[in-house]
């Protein structure tokens, strides 16, 4: 990797994240793939959130990121009747994933249980991300998770 440290003498602009959010979105129709394409957006995403807004996102962070994607990309895929829609959203202090789609059913929160069958998805999203919300849209419901990051 080729490193290299930039000076600007003191009467120069220094260099400012942009005003607005970043943001991304892509509608997904359930065909095979889906996911991994869904979490190479998120991918590339978090690269721009880097490299725009010089956002400190580390391997753990990003670990948590994606599969707090794939979680939500597959419940979307396996219970709603129609596309659905991955949005991502950030600054330099915090990332949101957003996702909408079709089924107005709201997703069911359980308490942790290893000796559950399935059912923990939304288990693994609530343990990863600072804050979890779920709400029914006219379209169907929108579930958003949400990231703080660390400076």
């Amino acid at each position: 990797m080729n490193e290299q440290a930039i000076s600007r003498p003191d009467d120069s602009p220094r260099s400012c994240p942009p005003s607005e959010a970043l943001h991304s979105a892509e509608v997904f129709d359930g065909e095979p793939g889906c996911i991994s394409q869904a979490r190479a957006l998120a991918d590339r995403f978090l690269g721009r959130l880097v490299s725009e807004w010089m956002a400190v996102v580390g391997t753990h962070t990003r670990n948590d990121l994606m599969l707090a994607v794939s979680e939500l990309v597959t419940n979307a895929d396996r219970y709603s009747h129609g596309p659905y829609l991955l949005e991502l959203e950030g600054t330099a202090e915090r990332i949101s994933i957003t996702v909408y789609d079709s089924s107005s059913a709201l997703p069911v929160f359980y308490a942790p249980d290893p000796s559950r069958l399935g059912g923990h998805g939304m288990e693994i999203v609530v343990a990863l991300c600072d804050r979890v919300t779920a709400e029914r849209v006219p379209v169907g419901k929108r579930i958003r998770a949400e990231f703080t990051l660390s400076s």
